[in-house]
């Protein structure tokens, strides 16, 4: 069986165990965000382990199901954890859910993450959107064959194809409308990517600020770059859940992310609710 087909099964079985629902819509939550799922409404809940061929995911804070039903009024697909490359995942198997949302149709996705605050200012517990990113992973998901079919829309599925904008515009507008709604303001930054487990040194924040970075993390650029192959747009919003190595006084740690993480996800339910809405308005009227 090839990976194409792995894909497709296991978009078939969540098609089936989700009855009529079609969501348009699709959402990541990392490390300590999950509190988004628990606001769907009409939920069916379905383990990462029952779903064929997918990675389970093996972090704290990653419970590793999908949560499908309506949030805001709108059909969607969250899911509630991730898979890393640092887990022993080979990049194929850390896309692999992405390519199974886009498979079951899926055209907008909102990504979230945790990720530490490199630039001056940032407070803790501050969401910041994604308006670009650096990868430093060292990898790209897409190295090898290109499989044309996974694309959908004109421009999709090219072996090379445009990242200018990696994170819509459109979707960062509706994003800031949201959190105007909500009472709040959002920045906007650059995400760097490594590959973990361990934390960054000082030495290589400096280095990252230096390129441009204002975010850090070990997740989304992947999910990202398979997301737009395929045609799908992207929203990327970042928690800073800890000041980045050298920036703070206090010791990194995987028990300080989730814990900030579990102070905001309110405010990032609240806020995808509203912003769920206005996603799906948007991509129904392009199709």
């Amino acid at each position: 069986m090839t990976y194409f087909d792995e894909v497709t099964e296991a978009a078939e079985f969540l098609r089936v165990r989700l009855g009529g629902l079609s969501p348009r819509v699709g959402i990541v939550l990392g490390s300590g965000l999950g509190a988004a799922a628990e606001a769907v409404e009409g939920a069916v809940t379905v383990p990462y382990r029952e779903i064929p061929h997918f990675p389970q995911s093996t972090v704290e804070g990653h419970p590793g199901r999908i949560v499908a039903g309506r949030l805001g009024g709108a059909a969607v697909a969250v899911m509630q954890g991730r898979v890393h490359f640092y887990e022993g995942y080979t990049p194929l198997e850390v896309t692999f859910p992405m390519r199974v949302l886009g498979t079951l149709g899926v055209r907008a996705v909102v990504l979230t993450n945790a990720a530490g605050g490199i630039a001056e200012g940032y407070r803790v517990g501050q969401l910041v959107l994604l308006a670009d990113h650096i990868n430093m992973m060292g990898w790209n998901p897409l190295n090898g064959p290109n499989e044309a079919r996974f694309g959908f829309g004109p421009g999709a599925g090219l072996r090379f194809f445009d990242m200018t904008e990696a994170y819509s515009k459109a979707l960062r507008r509706l994003a800031h409308e949201a959190a105007a709604e909500e009472g709040f303001t959002l920045g906007e930054g650059v995400y760097l990517a490594t590959p973990g487990p361990s934390f960054e040194t000082p030495a290589e924040i400096r280095a990252f600020r230096a390129l441009g970075a204002t975010l850090v993390g070990m997740s989304t650029v992947p999910e990202t770059l398979v997301a737009r192959h395929m045609g799908m747009e992207v929203l990327g919003l970042s928690c800073v859940t800890n000041l980045a190595a050298g920036l703070g006084a206090a010791k990194l740690s995987h028990e300080e992310v989730n814990e900030t993480g579990r102070q905001v996800e309110q405010r990032l339910a609240s806020l995808l609710r509203r912003l769920a809405a206005k996603m799906a308005a948007q991509v129904e009227a392009e199709a």
